[in-house]
């Protein structure tokens, strides 16, 4: 997970991702929509392959990307778990906070 929150704390590599979500990309056409190199390009690929969050398949002398949904369902899970615990943290304050204060007599 640290590979994968790290990946996506990059708004250019967090924008590939969405690209490749929803269709695959030759690094090619990726590269077209950045105003930074090629081989930039291809750094932020790697780094997203090394994290999981895609996949790169040649395909003659293209390299293809696509998107691993897998990946993002398990951060999704992780990010659910995190969400349950924090909620039934707020919610215990909130109990405390509604109690009266000690050597009050109401």
């Amino acid at each position: 997970m640290d590979r994968l929150f790290g990946a996506l704390a990059d708004a250019t590599r967090r924008d590939i991702v969405q690209r490749v979500m929803g269709s695959e990309a030759s690094v090619s056409t990726l590269a077209r929509s950045y105003a930074m190199s090629f081989a930039a390009v291809q750094k932020h690929v790697a780094v997203l392959e090394r994290a999981g969050l895609v996949s790169k398949e040649r395909r003659g002398r293209e390299q293809i990307v696509r998107g691993d949904i897998g990946t993002i369902r398990a951060a999704v899970r992780l990010l659910d778990v995190y969400e349950e615990l924090w909620r039934g943290r707020i919610g215990r304050i909130d109990d405390l906070l509604a109690l009266p204060p000690e050597g009050d007599v109401r």
